[in-house]
Parts: structure tokens; C-alpha cells; sequence
């Protein structure tokens, strides 16, 4: 009985020191803000390239802690998994297993892993819609292909429209369907999508026109770069 009870009190410790280690992942995501935001800023500036480049190793550093945060956390919630499963007669030595596990984990990283990291992917793609919007105020066109003019003209326009299609005012947290391409405010598109699912239905695009019936949450994606232009075209309206 005082093994078992001790058994019970040591998984509860773990699952204390497992939220703590989850609780590291929102200061990750602010270092991956925090280098999206200066890379705007460098851009917007007309910044040298070498330092634009520079912040992109900075997301590649931190999609590295990211991978290496969260194959900790995979390690340890599988080690937990296997002792409870097992139940052996006396309590293993808790580290040195989730130690291999782990180093079983880092064993398969490659460089390609990194640059799949969701949050680098977007970042690399902001900053292309950022380098089509500003290029041309600053003169440089970024080594753009003279065949991507047609379709960068479409995107300049389509990001002048700051109005959500559900609140019909302007968005402070845009959030852009990868499936059709239009933006809402993250709080109204969230809160419509999770009402159709309550109800046992598909949601549609709000936006008049559109054909994608079967929204999903996970089709969302912060757009950093409409945001920015939302916010200079205030800071221009306050001045």
C-alpha cells in the first residue's frame, strides 16, 4: 500500500512539473513575435537584408527550442504511459528513461524538420506579403519575378479591405482562411466555427461569394502582416 501511495504521489509530481514545462511554450511564441514584429520593422525601414536574414535564424533558434520543448514533453508523458501500463513490482529509475526516450526523439531531427516548423512558415510568408507591400514604397522590388505582378496586385488589394465579414468593422486580430484566402477577426471566425460544430454542422466562409463550406479552425492562421498595415493606417489617422 505505501508503495503504491508512493508511486501516486511521485506521477503527481511529474504531472506538476509537466504543466510547468507546457507553461514554457507561450514564451517561445513571444520570442517568435518579438522577431517577426523587428523583422517588419527592418523591412518597413528599408533595413539592410543581412540583418532581415538575421531574424530568420532567430525563428530558426527558436523553432529548434520549440521541437526540443516538446520532445521533452512527448518523453516524459510516454515514459508515464509505459510505467502505469507495466506496473512493475518496483518504481524504475523514472530519468534515465525518459533520458533515452528523449535522446531517441532528438536522434531523428534534421534541418528540414525546422524549416517546417508551422510558425517559421508563416513567418517566412508574412514577410514576402510585407516585402510586396512596402518594395515598391521604397523602391526595391526585392528580386520579385516579373511573373508574380499579376498576383501580388490581387494580394495588395485584397489586404486594403480591414473590415471582418462577420462584425462588419475593423479587425484588430486578423486571422487568413489557407483554404480560401480571406481574413476575419479571430475572436467572430472562432466563435462562429465552434456554434456550427455545437450544432453538428459544417461552417461556411462568411465572406459573400466564397465556396468553401467545411471551415475549420485549424485552417486559420494569424496574419501579421495585414495586422501591421491595420495599425500603421491608424497610427497615420492619429497623426
Amino acid at each position: 500500500m505505501s508503495a503504491h501511495s508512493g508511486s501516486l504521489i511521485s506521477f503527481s509530481i511529474i504531472g506538476s512539473s509537466l504543466s510547468s514545462l507546457k507553461n514554457c511554450q507561450p514564451y517561445i511564441n513571444t520570442g517568435m513575435d518579438i522577431a517577426t514584429n523587428v523583422a517588419f520593422d527592418l523591412i518597413e525601414t528599408g533595413g539592410d537584408e543581412v540583418d532581415i536574414n538575421s531574424m530568420e535564424k532567430v525563428m530558426l533558434e527558436y523553432a529548434s527550442m520549440d521541437r526540443e520543448l516538446n520532445h521533452y514533453i512527448q518523453a516524459v508523458e510516454e515514459t508515464v504511459d509505459q510505467v502505469k501500463r507495466d506496473q512493475p513490482e518496483r518504481i524504475p529509475d523514472f530519468k534515465a528513461l525518459v533520458k533515452e526516450k528523449f535522446a531517441a526523439l532528438q536522434s531523428r531531427n534534421t534541418d528540414e524538420d525546422l524549416r517546417r516548423n508551422k510558425r517559421y512558415l508563416q513567418f517566412k510568408n508574412q514577410l514576402k506579403e510585407m516585402r510586396k507591400q512596402v518594395g515598391p514604397a521604397l523602391g526595391r522590388d526585392w528580386e520579385q519575378p516579373a511573373e508574380e505582378l499579376d498576383e501580388d496586385i490581387t494580394v495588395t488589394q485584397t489586404q486594403t479591405n480591414f473590415i471582418c465579414p462577420i462584425t462588419q468593422v475593423e479587425m484588430k486580430k486578423p486571422m487568413r482562411n489557407k483554404v480560401c484566402n480571406h481574413v476575419y477577426e479571430e475572436e467572430a471566425i472562432i466563435k462562429m466555427i465552434e456554434n456550427r460544430i455545437q450544432k453538428k454542422k459544417k461552417a461556411c466562409c462568411p465572406k459573400i461569394g466564397c465556396d468553401n463550406s467545411d471551415m475549420k479552425i485549424s485552417d486559420l492562421v494569424p496574419d501579421a502582416v495585414l495586422k501591421r498595415a491595420i495599425e500603421n493606417q491608424n497610427k497615420q489617422k492619429s497623426q
